[in-house]
């Protein structure tokens, strides 16, 4: 049903590209030619044909990269890219079958014009790249019905009496240890005690010997 959907859009999306490049393109061009002409610019008249061609932007972008199916991108690079090729085999009939005095909202469509210029091979090149992604031809995995949860532990409910609890002295602590400031354990000795019962203070000096050639006066 994807590979439906997806060729439907593609059948859609490439037409309309077409006229929305065509309308960008030639609105930018006779935009930039004008001013050359009067010598000035006004950026405003580049608002419309700016919308154009990002409107275009954005359909190719969800076309090519949404991983839905490639066979949209498929159908429309080849609508797109085929009419260039036919250029190399009969460029008259080819571009003899593009209608050219189309109008849309009173704009000229020329939708000769992305086909000469080469546009309309780029873009088509670029969307048959998606053909060469393998994985937007499978199926999308489906998710799972119901994942594995992991068990958690269950806190132990067991009923206990009074008798399972353990006895009071169990479950004291011991005596801490006494605060200390963390300096080592260093046993301090006491001064060594003078002998004698004497001090400076408590007898005079004693004399010494006399020096000799002096004598004893009393």
């Amino acid at each position: 049903m994807r590979h439906l959907w997806s060729f439907l859009a593609g059948l859609v999306v490439a037409p309309l590209t077409w006229v929305l490049v065509t309308l960008g393109q030639d609105g930018s061009g006779r935009t930039v030619h004008r001013w050359v002409e009067l010598g000035t610019y006004s950026t405003p008249n580049l608002i419309e044909p700016a919308v154009y061609l990002g409107v275009a932007g954005i359909l190719l972008g969800l076309l090519a990269t949404l991983r839905f199916s490639p066979l949209g991108p498929l159908v429309a690079g080849l609508l797109l890219a085929v009419p260039y090729v036919g250029m190399f085999v009969a460029p008259f009939s080819v571009r003899d079958r593009v209608p050219e005095n189309w109008k849309v909202l009173g704009d000229p469509l020329p939708l000769r014009l992305p086909l000469e210029n080469g546009t309309l091979f780029l873009i088509g090149v670029l969307l048959l790249m998606a053909v060469f992604s393998v994985q937007r031809w499978r199926r999308w995995p489906a998710p799972a019905t119901g994942a594995e949860l992991t068990p958690v532990d269950q806190p132990d409910e067991t009923p206990r009496s009074f008798g399972d609890w353990p006895p009071a002295d169990a479950r004291q602590d011991p005596d801490p240890a006494p605060l200390s400031l963390g300096y080592p354990d260093t046993p301090t000795e006491p001064l060594p005690r003078r002998t004698g019962g004497e001090s400076p203070w408590s007898a005079p000096p004693r004399a010494t010997g006399r020096p000799e050639g002096t004598a004893e006066t009393r």
